[in-house]
């Protein structure tokens, strides 16, 4: 009884060592497991479910396969990924979960959800994700011609890059005060995310309650991976080569 959790793989064309790492991880070790939960950031950007190149094409084939052969697989949108829509969870079987969802890990009680609206102490980026969700701006970006879409993410990228560097690291941290919040209002011991790329257990000790926060990595130089069996839980490393390793 093993169920997955992934995030911040970043997926792009030219990082071919990520590709094949994230394929032999859905081939050897998702098919094998109860469930499959990817936090968000699957993608470096995705700019709408129209785009059908053939790296897309590869990708969503990879989850079509999974969750055609029986694995269910849960999707939480990140910040580079939001608009993946209902035409890709049509095409590749993946059921989409609401930002904030909380789940039955094999009768633990959890919340899952991407991390980013943890970060409140970064007010110039909870005023730019207001404003990039706004439900008629992505309905007219959805819109748009592809080249133009195209153009818009690659200028995006160059602001996102030019922003974090302006940024010191507690302010792109979550807030502690607003993990607690999350999982009272949630009811939950339990919460998992990612967004931060910075992979650890945390354990928080209050009277009488011990709550846990799981923070999973990033796919930039290795495969991060949650396994969480019924008794037992890890944070797993996976080496481009093909190896594994435990945090």
């Amino acid at each position: 009884m093993t169920t997955l959790f992934i995030s911040d793989l970043h997926l792009t064309p030219s990082r071919t060592d990520i590709t094949e790492c994230f394929i032999r991880f859905m081939r050897e070790e998702a098919a094998k497991a109860d469930a499959l939960y990817v936090l968000g950031d699957l993608f470096e950007f995705w700019i709408g479910d129209d785009d059908n190149s053939p790296f897309s094409r590869l990708i969503k084939a990879e989850f079509k396969t999974l969750t055609g052969s029986g694995v269910p697989c849960y999707f939480v949108h990140g910040n580079r990924d939001f608009l993946v829509g209902k035409r890709f969870a049509k095409d590749t079987g993946v059921t989409l979960l609401d930002e904030v969802s909380v789940i039955d890990l094999y009768g633990t009680k959890a919340v899952v959800l991407h991390g980013d609206t943890l970060c409140t102490d970064d007010h110039n980026y909870q005023e730019y994700r207001k404003k990039v969700h706004q439900p008629w701006l992505q309905w007219v970006f959805n819109r748009l011609p592809l080249f133009i879409k195209k153009k818009i993410v690659s200028k995006a990228q160059q602001d996102i890059g030019k922003d974090k560097q302006r940024k010191s690291l507690d302010i792109m941290d979550v807030n502690q005060s607003e993990v607690e919040k999350v999982l009272s209002d949630t009811g939950t011991s339990v919460m998992i995310h990612g967004h931060t790329h910075r992979p650890y257990i945390h354990k928080i000790n209050k009277i009488g309650t011990q709550k846990t926060r799981i923070v999973l990595g990033d796919w930039y130089e290795q495969g991060s991976v949650l396994v969480w069996k019924k008794d037992q839980f890890n944070l797993e490393r996976r080496n481009f080569d093909s190896t594994s390793e435990s945090d």
